[in-house]
């Protein structure tokens, strides 16, 4: 008899709805991005292309494809225009990372329709990643986010180390909603709030998410960014599910880094987190059986098992 948990239209995990959490939720696959940024070995483009095309097959309403920062910084990603010029039509609609100008350049010249900028809540990190002090980084987002806007591009924005900096240690949640706050005025529509170190804990998710909604900015506008380090994902996950939040970016097969802050392990599995808001009766419009072909798929290219608890479970991998 074949085990339920892995067969086609399984019967696990039990659905058991919870009163007072979202019917729905949005995940934002991060893993073509964040999730290969920081390998070491070069991934050929065409086996990017088709992690891409696998995981939109798994029904991710959301892939964000690549970044088109300058390959000294990411070598990873120095082959990001012809990744989305092999993607072709379809790569228009996905989302891409763009650190400046330059990067908006690009991504207007392939006719791409979303981007995104990535921001810091603090100091430390703003000046390692973007060469910036905290309060410069918004003169250098402004002209990006004014002329994508004005394109007809959809913008998000990122903030990295809202739950502590390897540098820096705590990081007050009032100078997290000031820095988010400026991001979003710039006229990003959607802000995904960042525990890059995976120092995060359920009730810090709770607070922010609580101070942001005081100062006037809706869960609607939020999205959450979990790093696995400490193993507190998913519980923060709960915790925003819990304050209204309802989009979660995630990597397939939990893949993902950070380049410029060495104690940022790897995201939160699509994986997991699938079985984890199935287990919940919310809606998420994944086929969890192909994402974790496709995490087995891209690990097979990587040469080492996926980290994902659910990957393991199901595949063996």
């Amino acid at each position: 008899m074949s085990d339920p948990s892995t067969s086609s239209g399984r019967s696990l995990p039990m659905r058991v709805p919870e009163p007072g959490l979202p019917e729905r939720v949005t995940i934002y696959e991060v893993g073509p991005r964040d999730g290969l940024q920081n390998e070491q070995g070069i991934v050929d483009t065409e086996v990017k292309a088709e992690f891409v095309t696998r995981l939109l097959a798994a029904g991710l309403p959301t892939v964000e494809a690549t970044s088109f920062v300058h390959p000294t910084w990411v070598p990873q990603l120095a082959d990001a225009a012809d990744l989305m010029t092999r993607l072709g039509e379809t790569g228009r609609g996905l989302p891409v990372l763009v650190p400046n100008e330059r990067g908006l350049d690009r991504a207007l010249e392939l006719g791409l329709e979303h981007v995104a900028i990535f921001g810091s809540a603090t100091e430390t990190f703003a000046s390692k990643n973007l060469n910036r002090t905290l309060d410069e980084q918004f003169a250098m987002f402004e002209p990006v986010v004014r002329r994508a806007r004005d394109a007809g591009l959809d913008v998000r924005a990122y903030v990295s180390m809202c739950f502590g900096d390897p540098w820096e240690g705590q990081v007050p949640v009032d100078q997290v909603v000031t820095v988010g706050r400026r991001l979003l005025d710039l006229g990003a529509s959607q802000l995904s709030l960042g525990d890059t170190i995976g120092v995060g804990t359920a009730g810090h998710v709770t607070a922010l998410v609580e101070a942001f909604t005081a100062a006037g900015v809706g869960t609607d506008r939020l999205a959450l960014h979990f790093h696995d380090t400490y193993g507190q994902a998913l519980a923060n996950a709960y915790a925003g599910l819990r304050a209204g939040v309802t989009t979660y970016d995630a990597s397939a097969g939990g893949l993902g880094g950070c380049p410029y802050a060495k104690s940022a392990t790897g995201n939160l599995a699509t994986e997991d987190l699938v079985w984890f808001l199935t287990g919940l009766g919310i809606e998420h419009g994944v086929d969890l059986d192909q994402v974790v072909a496709a995490s087995v798929w891209m690990a097979g290219r990587l040469g080492r098992p996926s980290p994902s608890a659910v990957v393991r479970a199901l595949a063996g991998a």
